[in-house]
């Protein structure tokens, strides 16, 4: 019994010896050894990188894929501190709220402009980002960064309309079906300000970016009769798990997210609205706020290595900005009409606004949530309706009035000219 024991130990010690070799070569196996020597080369061992990132954004050792932070971090020896943000507006008010200090954000095309105005960016040293060549030249010299010097691109996407088959009668093309009174509390909705107002633009007609504030007026005006009408629930991220669920008609999301809720729930359909969507970027930068540029650059980098490019797009579904994925057949989403549609729906892009149109717009927006915009327009018609209703009464006592005073006259005239006769 005892040798048994021995034998075991002595097995058991053994197979402990060996598997972190065996797992050591199994990870170096993701990566190329040129690849691995580019990260150790850098120097930057020991040394930390704060990345800012949308939630459920990057591949994180879920289905099979890899953990893209771990990799990185055993590559290059830079520990990496990973927080997400909702949207681009908690971004900005956190990256301009003092006190916090970033590496890597991934803003959105009109917040890149935002910030780049602002001088919130430090301009990148591409000579540090190498695989830069294997972003696509669509995504290079984008509206918001002409003469590429703050951005590289991680992943473009559509906005699109996401329905469930089973509550609603047919195939919806408008935006419109979203105030929908027979939807009332079926109906999911952006909670960011610039996508929900880009549907109502939509729907008016209007440029995304228009600077005259009677546009924007009447596009929040379109939002509180929604509100009014179909009572939406404001969501991001909390989209999923409810639009799963199956309890919900209609979401306002992103079309390559249509692609994951269909994996838990097959009743999902989307459609692009024929009154025109809205086409983003989303991009990595280095903030003026950065403590390790350097770092920063090689996270960007490695982010951009085909590999790590290719689980990143099986993880979040957007179109990469990575030729060599978009390219590559064996892609689950290799030429998939929700991520790369084909033809192109009718779009616009979102830009920075003025600030006058950005206090605006936030105004607008906290009226329509908190429902008091619907509110003090009822309080108006009411109040017109009840000035109306008096200044009605007053003609049409002042017309009784002078109808009796008429008729008073006439028989006076009557009773004096018998008199005189």
């Amino acid at each position: 019994m005892k040798k048994l024991l021995t034998v075991l130990l002595s097995l058991t010690v053994m197979t402990c010896a060996v598997l972190p070799c065996f797992t050591v070569n199994a990870e170096e196996e993701l990566f190329s050894k040129e690849q691995i020597e580019y990260y150790k080369n850098l120097g930057l061992q020991g040394t930390e990188i704060n990345v800012y990132n949308w939630g459920e954004y990057i591949a994180d050792g879920s289905d099979g894929l890899m953990d893209v932070v771990s990799e990185f971090e055993r590559l290059s020896g830079i520990k990496v501190n990973y927080t997400n943000f909702e949207n681009n507006e908690n971004m900005y008010a956190k990256l301009t709220g003092g006190g916090v200090s970033y590496d890597v954000i991934t803003p959105s095309d009109y917040m890149v402009e935002r910030l780049i105005d602002e001088g919130r960016l430090l301009k990148l040293d591409y000579g540090n980002i190498p695989n830069m060549k294997y972003v696509k030249e669509d995504c290079q010299h984008l509206y918001f960064d002409p003469q590429q010097e703050y951005t590289v691109c991680f992943n473009t996407g559509l906005t699109a309309l996401i329905y469930n088959k089973k509550l609603v009668k047919e195939e919806p093309k408008s935006w419109k079906v979203l105030w929908d009174e027979q939807y009332r509390d079926k109906v999911l909705m952006f909670n960011n300000s610039r996508d929900a107002f880009g549907i109502a633009q939509s729907i008016l007609g209007q440029d995304f970016n228009t600077e005259n504030e009677q546009d924007w007026a009447k596009a929040a005006q379109l939002l509180a009769e929604q509100k009014d009408k179909v009572n939406p629930v404001y969501v991001m991220d909390e989209v999923f798990n409810l639009m799963e669920s199956g309890e919900y008609a209609f979401a306002t999301y992103y079309s390559g997210d249509y692609l994951l809720m269909i994996e838990n729930n097959e009743d999902l359909g989307y459609c692009f609205p024929e009154e025109g969507v809205n086409l983003f970027y989303d991009a990595f930068c280095v903030p003026d706020c950065a403590q390790n540029k350097a770092g920063a650059e090689a996270f960007i980098n490695f982010m951009h290595e085909p590999n790590v490019a290719f689980d990143n797009e099986e993880y979040i579904y957007y179109a990469s900005a990575n030729a060599a994925v978009e390219e590559n057949e064996e892609s689950s989403l290799y030429k998939n009409t929700a991520v790369y549609p084909n033809p192109m729906p009718k779009y616009q892009c979102f830009k920075n606004l003025p600030q006058n149109i950005l206090e605006v717009q936030n105004s607008l927006w906290s009226k329509v949530k908190s429902g008091k915009l619907g509110e003090s327009n009822k309080r108006e018609e009411k109040r017109i309706y009840v000035i109306s209703s008096v200044l009605l009464i007053i003609v049409i006592l002042i017309l009784i009035y002078r109808f009796i005073r008429k008729k008073q006259t006439e028989k006076e005239q009557d009773i004096s000219e018998f008199y005189s006769n």
